[in-house]
């Protein structure tokens, strides 16, 4: 019998140069392909690295469905790369958001926008105002994912799992990746590491810390009558809250709306069941957790054609290819965003990205240990608590737009990434048609302690 306490020693790989660009970008999710086409647009060679066979991350294959977190009340703090994707879906009749003057607090605006996910959920006013926020479709960000990469002149490897970094000196020199043709190198002078859980960085000697949070499978339905089944929500409120409080304990975890409008008629996206106690990054955890959501909505599908109007035709129509992850380890970054840094909106002399209130400072995306390697999205160095309010996807591409930046600076000018002057990097960011959040909002808390950072 194998004893499972031990550990394999292997022979050093031998892994051929296939690719050297500028800057390597590892994870092509919504923060990988915003760096990569920033920094190609900024002038950068690039190679745009993704385990799967299509691009998109958590907005694609995790089916993460709602564009959110991108106001602050009536201001939109989010923009650049991503208003792309919600104009090209938008022009294929694939992304769908409410017009300004419907984004207001009334009980007429809730009913026809709430089951798009278009609201405020921060606030706690009843109902919740109805805000900038996007339903899309997965095959549509995948498609638009293709052609900003392609005409941006990034260079894509798909079927590309990263395996280990090339370190050399304290620098990483580039990635190697597990292929079907076995292990290949890529080298760059710069790495940003988009990969969700900080594959990259963790293996290259980076500090960082651990954390978890919920997990979720999530799913479409097709065969839907949302007409039906809102009509039944409104006209028979007492009925629908028990069949709703019953889906939810059969779910073990859900949000109230566990079920929202998609731009394909008749099929509803499910963010559910959130699962607890399990880990994203071990492999067991994650087996476990995919037959016990499988199993959940399967119930839930058969719950629901009995006793919830509207979902009598409903079924299955298809299965998040990954799991919804939302936490494992985050980088423990030359700066460390806290959890009063979001509350308070704390901005910061080096700001360089924003999200809904709250600010990203350049130091949270440079590694205190490995020269030449960026990270951006949700793996950011920020603590726990603090990660769990800054983390949605477009936050995350202001984060990826920004790192590409700066990693198409540094290889430029030949310079160290933790040295390219923050300035530079707004400027670029606005010609790029987004907004760094150097321009604090009204409610932001100014932060002069570290004024050197902004440099």
């Amino acid at each position: 019998m194998a004893d499972l306490n031990g550990s394999v020693t292997l022979e050093a790989i031998d892994a051929p140069i296939v690719r050297r660009s500028d800057v390597v970008v590892v994870g092509g999710g919504p923060a990988g392909v915003s760096a990569a086409v920033a920094a190609a647009r900024a002038g950068a060679e690039v190679t745009l690295l993704e385990r799967y066979a299509a691009l998109g991350g958590l907005a694609s294959g995790g089916m993460v469905l709602v564009l959110d977190d991108m106001c602050n009340a009536d201001e939109i703090t989010v923009s650049g790369v991503v208003d792309e994707y919600v104009e090209r879906m938008a022009a294929m009749d694939l992304a769908v958001y409410p017009p300004p003057e419907e984004r207001v607090s009334s009980p007429e605006a809730w009913a026809k926008w709430s089951r798009w996910g278009a609201f405020d959920f921060h606030s706690h006013a009843s109902p919740k105002p109805i805000c900038y926020a996007v339903a899309f479709d997965p095959d549509g960000w995948k498609r638009v994912s293709n052609d900003l990469v392609r005409e941006s002149g990034v260079h894509l490897r798909l079927h590309s799992w990263f395996s280990r970094p090339v370190i050399q000196d304290g620098a990483i020199k580039g990635v190697v990746c597990e292929t079907k043709a076995g292990p290949q190198a890529v080298l760059g002078d710069v790495v940003i590491d988009t990969s969700g859980d900080i594959d990259v960085a963790s293996r290259a000697g980076a500090p960082y810390t651990e954390g978890r949070y919920i997990v979720t499978l999530v799913s479409r339905l097709g065969g839907v009558d949302t007409d039906a089944a809102q009509r039944f929500e409104t006209e028979n409120p007492v009925e629908f809250r028990a069949v709703n409080r019953k889906i939810k304990r059969m779910l073990g975890g859900a949000w109230d709306l566990w079920w929202l409008k998609t731009p394909v008629p008749g099929v509803v996206w499910c963010n559910c069941p959130h699962l607890t106690g399990y880990d994203g990054a071990d492999p067991t955890s994650l087996t476990e957790a995919e037959f016990d959501a499988r199993a959940r909505m399967g119930a839930v599908v058969e719950y629901a054609r009995q006793y919830l109007p509207g979902f009598e035709s409903c079924y299955l129509l298809d299965v998040a290819e990954q799991m919804g992850v939302r936490q494992t380890r985050l980088l423990d970054g030359e700066y460390v965003v806290t959890k009063d840094d979001i509350v308070s909106r704390r901005h910061f002399p080096d700001t360089v990205a924003r999200g809904r209130d709250y600010y990203y400072p350049y130091r949270s995306f440079v590694p205190r240990s490995v020269d030449q390697l960026l990270v951006a999205g949700r793996h950011y160095s920020a603590t726990p608590d603090a990660q769990r309010m800054s983390r949605e996807i477009p936050p995350c591409m202001a984060m990826g737009q920004a790192t590409g930046i700066a990693a198409s600076i540094a290889a430029d000018r030949g310079i160290l990434v933790r040295d390219v002057p923050t300035r530079d990097i707004r400027k670029l960011m606005r010609d790029q048609g987004a907004d760094p959040g150097d321009v604090p909002s009204e409610n932001a808390t100014i932060d002069e302690t570290n004024s050197e950072a902004a440099a």
